[in-house]
């Protein structure tokens, strides 16, 4: 047992909560679509990353600082 590596919660507890992100990664995919024609490179969808990881990280906190000792 004390050999064994210990597993990141966080990044299960994201799998878990990617899902109830769904509208954030919708509308970043909604963006990502609008700019990819952009050639000038001015047009990003920087907002809409943030918004999506936002909300996963709201949905994680809870849930793995419940679990850390």
């Amino acid at each position: 047992m004390a050999d064994e590596e210990p597993t990141d919660q966080k990044k299960y507890l994201e799998d878990i909560c990617k899902s109830q992100c769904a509208k954030p990664m919708h509308d970043y995919g909604e963006c990502a679509k609008r700019v990819s024609g952009d050639e000038s490179g001015s047009k990003h969808c920087t907002g809409q990353y943030f918004d999506y990881w936002t909300c996963v990280d709201k949905c994680v906190a809870p849930k793995l600082f419940a679990k850390l000792k």
